[in-house]
């Protein structure tokens, strides 16, 4: 007999298709982290993510969405269903991103060779409890925020919400608008779902919700897993070790800004050898920067940064 939380969870769902039963479970999924780059330049990079994966969990009706995070330079799911479902549904959406990113970028695959890491979450030990705050906190151990809610790009304000349905209907919008705003053609999206204020479909809209809260049952039960995580650990292992303070965004937007007011060149590419050595060191001064957020928002290796820094 299973017990309420297999039931909750559905961690073994079966059912019979053409003469086969099918297994279900529950899989943590992260994409390989890029070093050298930004899978997210700025916001309107962000809204796109976010409802992408919102037409990729409309698409993938075998697929149930968990909990979820966008972060600058990969991503992270929670998913039930299939493995190979699980994984069709991330890279489904990593060729989605891809082409919007090609797009507006004009750079070519630039997720083909990005790899997939895929761990099967299993029904004991309050393993679902902590993927689940592993994926969560993930902002938070970058020192972005101090509490997932606080985080847009992603779950964080999604469980034991007090907000309510807040936000147009798809619906109610024209086709042209809600194509523009979806960077697609929306074809089979729910009208009844709602568009926060900040451009993106409501994660409730499609993610479950209610399996997650009764697997954690209080409010207060899914802090403690929160407060608890192996990256709220690490936060706080790391406090005195000078983690980046600011996002990679906040930083990517002003090095213009930097490359021109410093050395009246447009760009990091631009600049010589002893200029970007000076670049990257104020980078690090005015941003609090490590080694790893100055490779991704200058597009260079972390050795090459790590050089950089050495050199002055």
């Amino acid at each position: 007999m299973l017990s309420v939380l297999n039931k909750c969870l559905s961690l073994l769902s079966r059912g019979k298709r053409a003469g086969r039963i099918i297994m279900r479970g529950i899989y943590l999924l992260t994409t390989e982290h890029l070093e050298n780059c930004l899978w997210f330049r700025d916001e309107e990079d962000f809204k796109v993510g976010m409802n992408y994966v919102a037409i990729q969990a409309a698409c993938s009706t075998e697929v149930t969405v968990l909990t979820f995070i966008l972060m600058s330079n990969h991503v992270h799911f929670l998913l039930n269903g299939r493995k190979k479902d699980v994984i069709a549904f991330v890279n489904q959406f990593k060729r989605r991103y891809s082409i919007y990113y090609r797009r507006r970028y004009g750079v070519k695959e630039f997720l083909r060779h990005n790899g997939l890491d895929v761990r099967l979450i299993l029904q004991e030990d309050e393993e679902m409890e902590r993927a689940f705050a592993y994926v969560q906190m993930n902002c938070v151990a970058a020192n972005i925020c101090a509490h997932p809610g606080q985080y847009p790009w992603g779950t964080g304000t999604t469980f034991f919400s007090q907000q309510g349905t807040r936000g147009k209907r798809l619906g109610d919008l024209s086709a042209r608008e809600r194509e523009r705003l979806m960077h697609s053609e929306c074809k089979g999206l729910p009208e009844e779902w709602r568009i926060c204020e900040e451009g993106y479909v409501n994660p409730e809209e499609y993610v479950d919700v209610r399996t997650v809260e009764a697997c954690f049952r209080t409010p207060n039960r899914m802090n403690y897993f929160l407060n608890n995580s192996s990256k709220a650990k690490k936060r706080i292992e790391m406090a005195d070790d000078n983690l980046p303070a600011f996002r990679d965004q906040t930083i990517l937007a002003s090095l213009p800004d930097l490359c021109r007011s410093l050395f009246q060149k447009r760009s990091f590419d631009l600049l010589q050898a002893d200029e970007q050595a000076e670049l990257a060191r104020q980078i690090r001064f005015r941003f609090s920067a490590d080694p790893n957020q100055i490779a991704r928002v200058c597009g260079i290796s972390y050795p090459e940064a790590a050089r950089l820094l050495d050199s002055i």
